[in-house]
């Protein structure tokens, strides 16, 4: 009797996550990015077929812009110039590498899907979600647990299954150069797990404000160097009203996304964004049943529910919150007083304990020196 007790509870244990807010705004936050990025792909495709747009550079410029503009604007309001400033003289470095990282991630993994398969590019690009937990483990002191990974591996096999029904239905095409293309896709998922982990990192310390307008600013001006060096002839394309509009879209859906995404690490994790934004290939299907003429197998609804699945085991146990703790009051309060070289609370208690202890003391004088004798 007391063992089906016992039971019971570990079982009630197992499923609690589901009355946990918590975990629903991190798999509806995960949902709504996963469309984010459906619609990308979708304007994407759009410009290839229809336009022959093809100039990844020129629209992450955009994306990278806006966020700047919008996102540094606050952080003077916030902070005022010399705030700002401070940023960029006590931090700017890190944002940068972190800049610099971003681009070259959607650079490598778009330029991938000139040389490689569909099919390999889709299965190598996941690649940055064991990345993620690997940088994770080492710099924010995540811990996991079995379930975890167990809840990553079927989201992986979810994937899988998309991949699966795209090969069914000749969706995938050749390689015009396996090896180079592969090892592009390898170099921008690996560059992206750096990305999200670096950019988690940054959000448990910092405001979003300060870390989103940050690197992105530098992101701006490395991408635009990327521009004038690779895709200078493609500027005149956007006299067509018809790319302006999608370019537009795009930028809007990015915007979305790396917005939303700092939120998403701080509720959950970089590791949680990479296995919810797998669902993006579902919601394509969706979009491309209308405007590609794509062919549904039975394969799709079951790749998406698996895929929820795998969140929902990543979620048993409660996931694990990385050792550097997250953005909270104190540690607001904290990062303040250290952009602007104040002293910290501890220090001015340790200091004012001290002088009331110099205070305390007694003294001895000359009188008393000659009671004793």
């Amino acid at each position: 009797m007391e063992e089906e007790t016992v039971q019971k509870k570990s079982w009630k244990t197992y499923v609690a996550f589901v009355k946990d807010k918590n975990f629903w705004k991190v798999l509806l936050l995960g949902q709504v990015l996963s469309l984010c990025i459906t619609g990308t792909n979708v304007v994407t495709t759009k410009l290839s077929n229809e336009y022959n747009f093809a100039a990844p550079t020129i629209q992450t410029f955009m994306v990278y812009a806006c966020l700047a503009i919008v996102y540094n604007s606050y952080a003077i309001y916030k902070r005022g110039i010399k705030g700002w400033l401070l940023q960029f003289w006590r931090r700017g470095i890190y944002y940068f590498i972190l800049g610099f990282i971003d681009v070259e991630g959607n650079y490598f993994v778009v330029k991938s899907y000139q040389y490689t398969s569909l099919l390999s590019a889709m299965l190598l690009d996941c690649w940055s979600t064991p990345v993620c937990m690997i940088l994770s483990f080492i710099f924010l002191k995540a811990r996991y647990r079995w379930v975890q990974y167990v809840g990553v591996f079927i989201c992986l096999v979810g994937l899988g299954m998309l991949v699966g029904s795209d090969v069914i239905t000749d969706k995938n095409y050749a390689a015009v150069d396996a090896v180079k293309g592969d090892l592009f896709c390898l170099l921008g998922a690996t560059l992206y797990g750096f990305s999200n982990a670096g950019e988690e990192y940054m959000s448990r310390k910092h405001p979003l404000y300060e870390v989103i307008g940050m690197f992105t600013f530098f992101a701006t001006f490395i991408n635009l160097v990327q521009i004038f060096i690779f895709e200078r002839s493609e500027w005149a394309s956007f006299a067509n009203d018809g790319v302006a509009a999608m370019v537009v879209v795009y930028t809007i859906c990015m915007f979305v996304l790396y917005s939303l995404a700092p939120v998403m690490f701080r509720l959950g994790s970089a590791v949680l964004y990479n296995i919810s934004i797998l669902t993006s290939d579902f919601y394509g299907l969706i979009f491309g049943l209308g405007l590609f003429g794509y062919t549904v197998t039975v394969l799709y609804p079951f790749a998406y529910v698996v895929i929820i699945i795998g969140i929902g085991i990543y979620h048993v146990f409660p996931t694990p919150a990385p050792g550097i703790g997250n953005f909270d009051a104190e540690k607001a309060e904290q990062e303040r007083r250290e952009l602007y070289g104040l002293p910290q609370e501890e220090d001015v208690e340790r200091q004012a304990t001290n002088e009331t202890a110099v205070s305390n003391e007694v003294i001895p004088t000359a009188n008393d020196h000659d009671e004793k004798i």
